[in-house]
């Protein structure tokens, strides 16, 4: 969002595209990568975005539409798709947070565009990394059904969750100690003090017909998560086109 007058989208076409939200017209396109643009992110002063692709690069544009530095192009960039970028909230220090097929988080600094850490540990490829609202810590998650936290300062392991399934996204609450992860059985909702899981979201009510495969009779699953920015609403994207939205009460 930016200004919360626009919105920022990827697409397998290979662009991205900046929106009006009250229009819905396309107000710029961003033409550069190769590939399909998997995961887009607006920095925390909305004057620069971020964009990750299956051509293996990260790309760091204006709103204008001006790519102004392509990241990872050479042997410290990823060696497979990168399914996600993050910019770190952190104004004191300015980062990229990335991740890929290659199992690999890689921590980029915003100032020069080179890497920081490469943060190593996962057995399968990653889906999904996020940042803490202070910018201390990122999470990340994929096929081996481990959510890593790490310490972006230190760029070390701090712990994993065990989520038993694949992570398709992960995502902080902005005022709570909590970190949300979309899996393919349900939203898991863990408590990082006490690092235990403490609700977990499914729909109540779905159309099997929506999804595909309808024969196989499995519910749809959550593919994205994003918080409203007082943290009272979570916003769950689902497979089955729907997206639903968590009202959080106490828990």
């Amino acid at each position: 969002m930016f200004d919360g007058q626009f919105a920022l989208s990827g697409s397998w076409d290979g662009t991205l595209r900046l929106w009006e939200i009250n229009s819905g017209r396309t107000t710029r396109r961003f033409v550069g990568h190769a590939k399909d643009v998997l995961s887009v992110a607006f920095s925390v002063d909305n004057r620069q975005i971020v964009s990750g692709s299956r051509d293996k690069s990260i790309k760091l544009w204006n709103t204008l539409g001006e790519c102004k530095y392509t990241i990872g192009t050479d042997s410290d960039g990823h060696s497979e798709w990168v399914s996600c970028v993050r910019f770190s909230p952190s104004q004191s220090v300015p980062l990229i947070v990335s991740c890929g097929w290659d199992r690999l988080v890689k921590v980029w600094s915003l100032t020069n565009c080179k890497l920081r850490n490469d943060l190593i540990g996962h057995t399968g490829y990653l889906n999904t990394v996020c940042v803490s609202p202070d910018g201390s810590l990122c999470a990340s998650g994929g096929k081996d059904g481990t959510a890593m936290l790490w310490d972006l300062n230190e760029g070390k392991r701090l712990y994993s969750l065990d989520a038993g399934e694949i992570i398709h996204s992960l995502v902080f609450s902005p005022n709570r100690y909590w970190l949300c992860a979309a899996t393919d059985e349900c939203i898991k909702i863990w408590d990082l003090e006490s690092k235990v899981i403490v609700d977990t979201l499914r729909p109540e009510e779905f159309d099997l017909g929506n999804e595909e495969g309808a024969g196989h009779a499995r519910a749809p699953h959550c593919t994205s998560l994003a918080w409203s920015a007082d943290g009272s609403t979570l916003f769950a994207g689902y497979s089955d086109k729907i997206i639903r939205v968590y009202v959080v009460t106490s828990i």
